[in-house]
């Protein structure tokens, strides 16, 4: 993802990589949990879903970013997440020895439990957390019935 931003990176990424010493291979081996799940790579952004008997709550973490750089949106029984985390390059004759974060465009979609009023969903992005409530429609709610005893 960044090695279109760092030339010397993407040199390195053509080439056999070995380990330099052996505190290099255990760096890799204690990171490897972390970068990779057992199915495949993690999907960006990481997201909480919760409920209640009225609303269906969304929060993803996405620090970095700006609102102006998400699209959000209601498909069938699906919250689409996408968006686009800008690599700023403001110090250019810097070399990174190592750069974590991630940059790129994201697109995730999130399985709703119930069916949700898709014109009354707002949306939050304070302090690099996204939250979206959602309420659920009608016929989703859950609906108490009054046990008559006899």
């Amino acid at each position: 993802m960044l090695r279109k931003y760092l030339p010397e990176l993407r040199k390195r990424s053509q080439e056999v990589q070995r380990p330099q010493n052996m505190f290099d291979m255990m760096e890799s081996f204690f990171n490897e949990p972390f970068t990779r799940a057992p199915f495949g790579e993690f999907s960006y952004p990481q997201v909480n879903v919760s409920e209640d008997e009225k609303e269906i709550k969304v929060s993803a973490e996405l620090p970095g970013m700006d609102s102006k750089d998400l699209d959000i949106s209601i498909r069938q029984d699906n919250l689409i997440l996408q968006g686009e985390k800008r690599f700023e390059d403001e110090e250019k004759d810097k070399n990174y020895h190592r750069i974590e974060c991630s940059y790129g465009s994201f697109y995730k979609t999130v399985p709703l439990p119930a069916e949700v009023e898709a014109d009354k969903v707002k949306a939050k992005f304070k302090d690099g957390v996204l939250t979206v409530t959602m309420p659920k429609a009608e016929s989703a709610q859950r609906k108490k019935i009054e046990i008559e005893s006899s």
